[in-house]
């Protein structure tokens, strides 16, 4: 009789987990939707989106994969000047997901502001494509974005590591994590994440607010690299 009494109880227990469970996961597919909504109602406007991405890639990665497609690289960026860490872009984010494109087609943007750019993406086309898919979605004019995108560049201190890099290092996503998060007071590992390929080491990713302070990005950072180790090849002339 006590058996059967606590079976019962050890059921209802379950049975009320499950509910609860079941509860918890629908409360959160509903804000899941409600997040959604919000952000179909903003789709692709200009301004309005929640953060920013600064996207810097490692120059001798892109270089080298390029290569080994079989297509021809930028000669600017992939010649024989030795480049490190470049802007690939400074990209407007949703919490979920990122607009792109806002404006079709966009505004045409003056040869003089890309290149004026050139020092920091060195690869004209780059300039181009990335204000026709993000820069369009700042709300920005073209010299603000481009100013947005200089300064955001300038408020990240690389590790002094991989500046002028001479050989190939093998790395983990985690040390260069660790290493910008040194670098750079005030960023968090939770608003960072690095990239890769099947085996080489390709962006790190910071994000900020539209201030330009860092701030965390669960999204962008679960998005991170996740190989024991990466490589990241030489700079030019290594």
């Amino acid at each position: 009789m006590v058996s059967l009494v606590i079976r019962k109880a050890a059921l209802a227990v379950f049975l009320f987990a499950v509910a609860l469970g079941s509860a918890s996961a629908q409360a959160q597919r509903q804000e899941q939707r409600q997040d959604q909504q919000r952000q179909d109602q903003r789709q692709h406007q200009p301004g309005r989106f929640d953060f920013y991405v600064l996207a810097l890639s490692w120059s001798p990665s892109f270089c080298e994969a390029t290569s080994e497609r079989g297509r021809q690289a930028p000669r600017e960026q992939c010649g024989e000047r030795s480049y490190s860490f470049v802007v690939h872009g400074l990209w407007p984010q949703y919490e979920r997901g990122f607009p792109k494109d806002c404006q079709v087609p966009a505004p045409r943007l003056n040869r003089e502001i890309m290149s004026s750019m050139l020092d920091l993406m060195p690869a004209p086309r780059l300039i181009f494509h990335e204000w026709d898919q993000h820069g369009t979605c700042s709300g920005l004019a073209a010299r603000a974005y481009f100013d947005l995108v200089r300064q955001a560049r300038g408020a990240i201190k690389i590790p002094e590591n991989y500046e002028g890099l001479k050989s190939p290092l093998m790395v983990t996503p985690d040390e260069v994590e660790e290493a910008f998060v040194a670098a750079n007071p005030g960023l968090s590992r939770n608003a960072i994440a690095v990239t890769c390929d099947s085996r080489r080491l390709s962006e790190v990713r910071i994000c900020m607010t539209k201030d330009l302070r860092f701030r965390d990005c669960d999204e962008v950072n679960r998005r991170s690299c996740t190989r024991d180790k990466v490589v990241m090849p030489p700079t030019r002339g290594g």
